[in-house]
C-alpha cells in the first residue's frame, strides 16, 4: 500500500519555534517542517514548490503587526487559506545550573524581545541581543555550553534543548497571543469562509478612505483589522490593508462590488474561516 505523502509546511525557525507549534495545531496530521530562517526564505520556499503551505505570524497582541510580512504578501500575491490564533508563553532558558546571577546576555527574535520588554527593562548588567528565531537561540545557548546566556523561548524548546526555566512567562501581558496566516499558492475560497483579507489604493483626497470604509458599515461587515503600507516608489502613497468580517456572504459580495468602484488596485488576498482566540 503506497504511503501518503505528508503535507510541506514552510515555518520561520526551526522546529520547536512557535511557528511549528502552530503549523501543527492547524494541520492536525503528520507534516513535514520546511524550516527557514527568515520570512523571506519561508515565502521563495513556497514560491518555488519546496513547501506546500507556508505559515507566517502577522502580528501579535503585544508587539502589534509584523509590517515586514504585508510587504511580503504584497510581492508574492499567495492565497489565504486560513488563521490561527495561538497564546504565546515566553520563558528564559538557560543551562541547568546556571542562575540569574551568572546571566550576561539574553537573545531571541526581535518580536519576542518586544513582548517581553517590561521584564527585560528590570534587569541591570544585561545585553540583550537579537537573532533569528526563538528556538534557534535555546539551542545555540545548548550547542555552545552558554552559561553567561540566556534564551527567550517556549516551553517545547526548553524540552527539546535540555535547557531549565529560570524565569516562567515572562511577556509584558499574560493573555499574550499571535496570529498566523496559512499561506498557499492557489486562489480558493475556504469552505465557510466569513473573514477576508483584501488590499486596496485610494485616492489622496479628503474624505477617499472614509468613505471606502462607509461601504462597510453600510452592508453590515465589520472591520477588524486596518493597516497601511506605503507603496515603495510612491511618496505619501500607501496601500490600505483590512481584514473584514460578515454573517451574510451576500452583504460582502455587494460591499466588494460597491468597494471596486471605489478604490484602485483591489486585491483580494484571501477569503477564510475566522479563528478562535483562546487563552490558555
Amino acid at each position: 500500500m503506497k504511503r501518503k505523502k505528508k503535507t510541506r509546511v514552510a515555518i520561520q525557525g526551526i522546529s520547536a519555534s512557535f511557528h511549528e507549534v502552530a503549523a501543527r495545531n492547524w494541520f492536525q496530521e503528520p507534516i513535514d517542517v520546511v524550516e527557514c530562517l527568515t520570512f523571506h526564505a519561508l515565502c521563495e520556499a513556497l514560491d518555488k514548490g519546496d513547501a506546500d503551505y507556508a505559515v507566517m505570524a502577522i502580528e501579535n497582541s503585544i508587539a502589534g503587526s509584523i509590517l515586514p510580512n504585508y510587504f511580503l504578501l504584497q510581492q508574492y500575491h499567495f492565497n489565504i487559506t486560513g488563521e490561527i490564533y495561538l497564546p504565546i508563553h515566553m520563558h528564559l532558558l538557560a543551562l541547568p545550573g546556571v542562575t540569574m546571577k551568572d546571566i550576561k546576555t539574553i537573545e531571541s527574535h526581535p518580536m519576542a524581545i518586544r513582548q517581553c520588554s517590561e521584564f527585560l527593562q528590570g534587569l541591570r548588567g544585561v545585553e540583550i541581543r537579537e537573532s533569528d528565531d526563538t528556538a534557534l537561540s535555546a539551542r545555540r545557548v545548548k550547542e555552545l555550553k552558554l552559561k553567561n546566556t540566556a534564551a527567550i523561548a517556549n516551553e517545547l524548546a526548553a524540552k527539546k534543548f535540555g535547557l531549565q526555566v529560570l524565569e516562567k512567562r515572562i511577556e509584558t501581558h499574560k493573555k499574550n497571543f499571535t496570529r498566523f496566516l496559512i499561506l498557499n499558492r492557489k486562489s480558493e475560497r475556504a469552505p465557510e469562509a466569513n473573514k477576508a483579507s483584501i488590499s486596496f489604493e485610494v485616492a489622496n483626497e479628503v474624505g477617499s478612505l472614509a468613505e471606502t470604509l462607509m461601504i462597510f458599515k453600510t452592508n453590515q461587515i465589520n472591520l477588524t483589522k486596518i493597516q497601511s503600507i506605503p507603496i515603495i516608489g510612491k511618496p505619501n502613497q500607501y496601500s490600505i490593508h483590512v481584514d473584514v468580517e460578515w454573517k451574510r456572504r451576500r452583504n460582502y459580495d455587494e460591499a466588494m462590488q460597491q468597494v471596486l468602484r471605489q478604490v484602485k488596485n483591489l486585491n483580494v488576498l484571501g477569503e477564510y474561516k475566522k479563528g478562535k482566540i483562546e487563552y490558555s
